[in-house]
């Protein structure tokens, strides 16, 4: 069961994209303007609306951690708000001066993509903010852009029906026409799939267009064995184009919106249709899961935003997000496994893991006594350069435990640097 929970009518015109963060929703509209609300009432903040765009806002995202949102106009800027007093901290304009259709951050918060109207994206540093690398796509404008969990990868879709592939050093690895008439949104599911490759990278990515489908893809990836794309499926639900798509935090739903003024949220492994919601008056033009409630905000060009909210017991589903992740995780294979630490760029691990058939139940039940004394992983984290140095002295014990390492290969500590990232959103002028 779905039920509406809430209707936010502030909008003076047509909601184009809505965003959440852990603790607030964004929302932008044709009416110029940018708004944020608190997900405890509902509330607007005191600092929202935010102005600064001089013609139509187009998209909106937030950082991961939520202390900056982006926002694009057709006047050719993007700009980063700070989202706790809403000033700005940057304004970037697109080199051509084209209209801003999409922006996406990076999963690490170092980069910010930005696609325009004449087909130009520009990769930003989103702490410098300053211009990073730039290309372009042959035809249409860029209309959907979305980073792979890893961020090696982030994919854009054009007007003209094309989906491309590139690398984070912004180079285009693969490019196909993916929808006629146009694609119109795209999105990388937060969960890996496992497509029997050992060593691959693998996400459900989908995309959907005016051809009134949306379709699932499965997208792998590794430096040794390159790029794969795979069309997998297409999802016939609507009866008219279809304008936006976004997956569910744990992966297990993913939600359409419509030209047909309709919403249609899906059972990603079965594909079957779960819930269609039809309360909006005019086309439904953005969908967009919270993070780690069970929330669905959609907005629609009758200039309201739906607030939805599951039952989790009808969804078969924990009632707490460590409940949803946690049963979800329970049932991965030792397969799963490997391709999720493929996905956490940990594929060094693989064959310890497999050795000692560690599948999702034994993953949820590892600490760091286990994984040094059983796995034989040390477990602390090093500056590279320092471990580095200690191995090329063919030094083979733990700095910290004085224990023997059984292999010598460094892995990253990913959240360790997605924290220090957010330290340096949070503090820099």
């Amino acid at each position: 069961m779905v039920k509406l929970i809430h209707t936010l009518a502030d909008h003076g015109d047509d909601v184009n994209c809505c965003a959440f963060s852990s603790s607030l929703l964004a929302t932008c509209s044709l009416d110029k303007t940018v708004r944020l609300y608190s997900l405890s009432d509902f509330t607007e903040l005191a600092h929202s609306p935010l102005k600064f765009h001089t013609y139509a806002v187009h998209c909106c995202c937030f950082s991961p951690s939520g202390h900056i949102l982006a926002s694009c106009s057709t006047d050719g800027t993007t700009v980063l708000w700070n989202t706790q007093n809403g000033q700005t901290l940057a304004v970037m304009v697109q080199p051509s001066g084209s209209p801003v259709r999409v922006c996406r951050f990076s999963p690490d918060s170092t980069c910010l993509v930005s696609g325009a109207a004449d087909g130009t994206v520009i990769l930003w540093n989103a702490q410098s903010y300053k211009l990073h690398r730039c290309g372009s796509v042959e035809d249409g404008s860029l209309v959907a852009c979305a980073f792979s969990l890893d961020g090696n990868l982030f994919v854009t879709g054009s007007s003209c029906g094309d989906l491309t592939v590139w690398d984070d050093k912004m180079r285009c690895l693969h490019s196909e026409k993916a929808h006629d008439l146009g694609m119109t949104c795209c999105d990388f599911s937060s969960q890996p799939v496992s497509d029997g490759e050992q060593g691959l990278q693998c996400f459900r990515l989908a995309s959907c267009g005016q051809d009134c489908q949306t379709k699932i893809w499965v997208v792998s990836f590794s430096h040794i064995l390159g790029f794969k794309l795979k069309y997998k499926s297409a999802l016939s639900g609507h009866s008219a184009p279809v304008l936006t798509c976004a997956f569910s935090h744990n992966g297990q739903m993913l939600v359409s919106g419509s030209v047909d003024k309709s919403v249609i949220v899906y059972d990603i492994n079965t594909e079957n249709i779960l819930h269609t919601l039809t309360q909006h008056t005019r086309y439904v033009t953005t969908c967009a899961f919270a993070p780690n409630i069970l929330l669905l905000a959609t907005g629609s060009m009758d200039k309201t935003v739906n607030i939805w909210q599951f039952d989790p017991e009808t969804l078969g589903q924990a009632r707490s997000t460590e409940g949803q992740l946690k049963q979800f995780t329970e049932d991965w294979s030792e397969d799963d496994v490997s391709a999720w630490l493929c996905a956490q760029d940990l594929k060094d691990l693989v064959g310890v893991f497999k050795m000692n058939n560690i599948d999702g139940r034994e993953l949820l039940n590892l600490t760091k006594e286990s994984l040094a004394d059983d796995l034989k992983i040390d477990g602390y984290s090093y500056e590279k350069k320092a471990m580095e140095n200690w191995i090329s002295k063919k030094k083979r014990t733990s700095p910290m435990t004085n224990l023997v390492l059984s292999s010598a290969v460094l892995t990253p500590n990913r959240t360790l640097k997605m924290a220090i990232n957010r330290w340096l959103e949070t503090h820099q002028k």
